[in-house]
């Protein structure tokens, strides 16, 4: 099927079906019980070895020799792998990522050698034996240095850098009220909680990979350039992921390392990444520098958006973050430009990390709207109202379907924003200042080509199968739903089967499109086997229904399993996106508000409650789309107050490589936090009706945690994370009269 034209009714639109219910995950037991193998957990094909990584310990320049005599010699091991015995890979001008290729050192941490041995605790000391002498040379590691050098980025997936729409300049000279501000953002982690880790077996010529990976076919085809061999020959396992945010999008340097050392010592090879390793050797979100300009009449209308955003990444590396790609369909303005830029800085590889563009490019935006509202003396959710556009303002194309601003007024009615004193600093709670603040979200809406097939055993049991991924997001619980209500099962009538890329192809999990594309090539799947089921049953297709176990139409009941006896019956179903996302303007929305507390003695930022309202067209599970909410709201808190992956700007490191000094938000920093879903269905998304979550809930949330700082405080501060040191030296800056006197009272308090 395709998603040329909107989807009528469907048996997923009948009353009392499993979708859209709190169903507990499917894969919960198995995780709770130890019984989900991760991807060090595998052990097939016999007793493995184990390998551990050695990193380069400078940023820029030749690796001039390497001494491995002493790891040679060292107790278990089995081989050193480096440059001089490497075997030859592709390029990457084929796709490839070769290792261990070549004597310059591009970033920090990029892998030099890597030790072969019997237990992971001898390659580990071994490793340690290995003596690199370099000749270093001066790098470049700071975005703002960089900028005058930085170059328009290449396009991808028909994704423009930039965009342009009358005359912003003009616009910006002749309106009453503007505003111009620069916004930074550092880089930062994944720090999802399973490390990267792969099995490498060998059996013959092929090779089967158990790997922390999200995007299988992705995968396939970079370890087949990488190693030169037939991707029919390479087999991904990747069944239970342990969080990923687009860190395990690509096949890492871990997967291609264990492979060759398996192919070398003829044996299973177990390779995982440290904590501290997976900060420099796999891919973090780079830091940007954000300008937004904001011209607007009196009343509020914008006149002009203007939004500037320049990121970095490796030497060779074109991935570039697309901060202001949600500007270009959030609000109306007749005058429009839009410009990405891109730094070479010699530092670790920059990609995709959750709601990538979105999440950093709306930190800014919403913030620069908070602005805009203050200047004009107008409440921020009316300014936004009345920016609301009727059709996407760049691509002039309607929308699929727009549900932002009953989300800021529904959001606005549960969190009490009518008590909020607009003019900030004036809400106390003993030394602690209290302010609210809210920021819209958005988020595209893709779908990619997937299939799956469907099978009813004699059994009656249905059994879905589909090389979609499961990063703990409930894909094998919402793709069981789709299948039980359009076979009419229970949900434990049916088996879902994920993670293994010798079953039907899905791109996986990564960008909001994974329920989209796979589910729909389930429903495509459970379609085709309905048909199949009533042709063999011979009952009349007009009217028949799928329930409890049964197909039923013109008076006669028959069972699904005796249907499906001897031998069972199967299907297989595919969906394409089709032209609806070219001709529909797709995106998510909500709106968060969020309260927060400041210290008026240490600076110090609590968050007090926070609400996301959104609208995902038909929500799938209530338990997990909530769970997949409120963990991206989670995220953009600890983007706002915490995180930060600082650089050495002298030596080109991350120095907090580890989860003792790289802060990620945890329980005691979340108290009050919910999530709330607007009935919305959109019938050009997908079969079901839904539209992707999985990053909208980090989309925004930061800016309305800052904006609550602003309304509590009066400063503001446009370099995140939002740190109490920072709060201090603005009220230390601060000269009006007012700010000293209450500074001067903290200080001598």
């Amino acid at each position: 099927m395709d998603m040329n034209q909107p989807v009528g009714r469907t048996p997923l639109d009948e009353a009392g079906g499993l979708l859209g219910r709190p169903l507990d995950r499917t894969d919960g037991p198995v995780k709770v019980t130890g019984r989900a193998p991760y991807a060090y957990e595998y052990r097939e094909g016999g007793a493995p070895a184990y390998a551990f990584l050695v990193e380069a310990g400078i940023a820029k320049g030749r690796l001039a020799a390497l001494d491995t005599a002493a790891a040679e010699r060292a107790s278990g091991v089995l081989l050193v792998l480096t440059r001089r015995n490497a075997p030859k890979q592709g390029g990457k001008a084929d796709g490839a990522i070769p290792q261990l290729v070549g004597e310059t050192i591009l970033h920090h941490g990029q892998p030099i050698a890597l030790v072969v041995a019997e237990t992971f605790e001898q390659a580990r000391a071994a490793a340690q034996l290995v003596k690199p002498t370099y000749e270093a040379e001066q790098g470049s590691y700071d975005l703002a240095s960089a900028m005058p050098k930085a170059v328009v980025p290449k396009a991808s997936n028909g994704n423009q850098p930039d965009s342009r729409i009358g005359d912003t300049d003009e616009a910006f000279a002749a309106a009453p009220v503007k505003i111009d501000v620069t916004y930074r953002t550092p880089p930062q982690s994944h720090a999802m909680m399973e490390p990267h880790a792969t099995l490498a077996v060998w059996d013959g010529g092929g090779l089967t990979l158990y790997t922390a990976n999200q995007m299988l076919p992705r995968g396939i085809a970079t370890v087949a350039a990488t190693l030169q061999i037939p991707k029919e020959k390479v087999r991904l396992i990747s069944r239970y992921v342990g969080g990923g945010f687009g860190s395990k999008l690509q096949v890492q340097p871990d997967a291609i390392l264990a492979a060759l050392a398996a192919r070398m010592v003829r044996r299973p090879v177990k390779l995982a990444l440290t904590r501290q390793q997976v900060f420099h050797v796999t891919t973090h979100r780079t830091d940007t520098i954000q300008r937004l300009r904001l011209a607007a009449e009196r009343d509020g209308r914008l006149t002009a958006i203007e939004h500037l955003s320049w990121s970095n990444n490796t030497p060779g590396q074109s991935f570039y973050e697309t901060a202001a790609n949600a500007t270009r369909s959030i609000y109306a303005a007749p005058n429009r430009l839009t410009e990405h830029r891109l730094a070479t800085l010699d530092l670790p590889i920059s990609a995709s990390m959750r709601a990538p563009g979105e999440a950093v490019g709306l930190l800014a935006l919403e913030c620069a709207m908070d602005e805009l509202a203050v200047a004009l003396t107008i409440d921020p959710i009316e300014l936004r109202i009345r920016n609301e556009p009727a059709e996407d303002p760049e691509l002039k194309i309607p929308f699929s379907s727009r549900a932002l601003v009953p989300c800021m007024r529904k959001g606005a009615e549960l969190f009490g924003w009518d008590k909020r004193h607009p003019e900030p600093g004036r809400v106390r709670d003993g030394e602690w200042l209290v302010g609210m603040g809210m920021s819209a979200a958005i988020r595209g809406n893709p779908m990619l080509a997937a299939k799956a097939s469907v099978s009813l055993d004699a059994g009656g049991v249905a059994t879905v199968k589909t090389s979609m991924t499961d990063i703990g997001t409930g894909s094998y619980t919402i793709l069981g739903q789709i299948a039980a209500d359009m076979l009419g099962l229970p949900i434990d009538g049916v088996k879902v089967e994920l993670g293994d890329s010798a079953l039907p192809e899905a791109p996986g999990s990564g960008g909001s499109f994974g329920a989209n594309s796979a589910g729909s090539a389930v429903f495509d799947a459970c379609s085709t086997l309905r048909d199949a089921i009533l042709r063999r049953s011979g009952l009349p297709v007009e009217g028949a229904e799928f329930k409890d176990g049964f197909v039923r139409a013109g008076g006669r009941s028959l069972r699904l399993a005796d249907l499906a006896r001897p031998a069972g019956i199967q299907a297989d179903g595919a969906a394409d996106p089709g032209k609806s996302r070219r001709e529909y303007s797709q995106h998510s929305y909500g709106a968060h508000f969020a309260e927060v507390g400041v210290d008026s003695v240490t600076g110090e930022i609590r968050l007090r409650r926070m609400l996301g309202v959104f609208a995902i067209g038909r929500v799938l599970n209530a338990k997990t789309a909530r769970s997949q909410a409120i963990g991206g709201m989670t995220f953009g808190v600890g983007a706002a107050l915490m995180e930060d992956a600082v650089i050495d700007k002298r030596h080109g490191h991350f120095v907090n490589h580890d989860l003792a000094e790289y802060h990620v938000a945890v329980h005691a920093d979340i108290p009050a936090i919910d999530a709330v879903f607007l009935p919305e269905l959109d019938a050009r998304s997908s079969p079901m009706k839904s539209k992707g979550v999985g990053e909208l809930g980090i989309c925004g949330a930061g800016a309305a945690v800052a904006n609550a700082v602003y309304n509590a405080t009066g400063i503001r501060i446009r370099d995140y994370p939002l740190t109490l040191d920072k709060v201090l030296d603005a009220w230390a800056a601060d000269d009006r009269p007012d700010r000293r006197s209450s500074l001067s009272v903290r200080q001598a308090g």
